[in-house]
């Protein structure tokens, strides 16, 4: 059986294409166009590589801090050190990163700590 798509997964796609649409019609809304969208890509990251991994190849995995740790390093180099290098579209801030750990710790204590605290319960 697969398994659905996360509600919170998909109103952050619906979040973020308006906030692509407000920003290609030349309305900018500065801390959410700045930080916002930094700060909620690690935990649709996360979730999709959960949901790649348990629902479409049908594992049994569950991320940890260690993962989600890692998630916000590779984000912050991919977009803030190599993008900015690329392309004149991407800038290196060290403000986009805190957003990314941010996002990141939030995801980890809403989300990953909750998941393992009910697999832990019922299996007591």
């Amino acid at each position: 059986m697969k398994k659905r798509i996360s509600f919170w997964f998909l109103l952050g796609l619906v979040v973020w294409g308006i906030i692509i649409l407000l920003r290609r019609n030349g309305i900018v809304i500065p801390v959410i166009n700045d930080y916002f969208t930094d700060c909620i890509s690690v935990p649709m990251y996360c979730y999709l590589i959960e949901y790649i991994m348990n629902g479409v190849l049908g594992y049994q995995w569950k991320p940890d801090l260690k993962f989600v740790l890692t998630s916000v390093l590779y984000l912050s180099f991919l977009f803030e050190v190599i993008c900015p290098k690329l392309s004149t579209h991407f800038t290196g801030d060290f403000l986009d990163m805190l957003a990314y750990f941010v996002g990141g710790i939030l995801y980890y204590f809403f989300a990953v700590r909750k998941i393992h605290k009910k697999a832990s319960s019922s299996t007591s």
